[in-house]
């Protein structure tokens, strides 16, 4: 089990915002979390990495205890997690492999040709094996989320936490990311995907969390696949 919470109370600034909170998260799950404008997605996501600490009730997050994290081993959990932001985040002034790098540096990659590989690996992976030497502001929304998503698979994360990944995106584009996303679910990676886009969300037949009313609810549905 990737990711289990239990009777967990989620708050930001000592206002709650989600109590009782229970989640398994398995490899290969894909799982959709939606809700209103400060219903506490976000919060959710950053309890997962450990920027928001447990206001009661227990968890572990790909091994380690939410409850009993310091400040020395949360960089050792973000490791094993990649997270995708809806703006991209990308460094303007850097080429896409050089964003990369810049990731692999900081998270301790050593060896030269070792780095250059994963690079190369995860733009394959995304579909940009061809785009390395673009700049951001060359590349499309779409394909400006593709290295972003690229970014998130470099230490080969367990989960990937997407915060709204498809927001600034057209339908088209927003069916590529999607299907991106769930085609790694596929291939082992467990993906919680936060999204408003419930129109999309119909594409796959899958696991719906809902956060309503101060509780993390199952969304019973049936979705078609198309």
């Amino acid at each position: 089990m990737i990711v289990n919470l239990e009777n967990v109370t989620i708050a930001r600034n000592e206002n709650v915002l989600l109590k009782n909170v229970n989640l398994q998260i398995n490899p290969g799950d894909f799982i959709y979390l939606i809700g209103r404008t400060g219903s506490g997605k976000s919060s959710l996501l950053k309890t997962l990495y450990a920027e928001n600490p447990l206001a009661a009730g227990t968890g572990t997050v790909c091994g380690f205890d939410l409850g009993k994290m310091t400040s020395e081993q949360i960089p050792f959990l973000r490791r094993k997690l990649g997270i995708v932001f809806q703006d991209f985040e990308l460094l303007s002034d850097r080429s896409v492999a050089d964003n990369l790098m810049f990731v692999l540096e900081a998270t301790s990659w050593k060896n030269e040709k070792e780095k250059q590989k994963r690079i190369q690996d995860v733009l394959d992976q995304v579909g940009l094996n061809n785009k390395g030497h673009k700049r951001p502001h060359e590349l499309s929304g779409g394909e400006q989320q593709r290295v972003g998503i690229a970014r998130a698979l470099l230490n080969e994360p367990d989960l990937i936490l997407a915060d709204e990944p498809t927001g600034n995106l057209d339908p088209t584009t927003t069916d590529e990311i999607l299907g991106l996303l769930y085609s790694l679910s596929q291939h082992g990676k467990a993906i919680l995907m936060a999204t408003h886009d419930y129109i999309h969300m119909k594409r796959f037949s899958t696991r719906t969390i809902s956060c309503d009313s101060g509780q993390l609810l199952t969304v019973e549905q049936a979705m078609p696949q198309r």
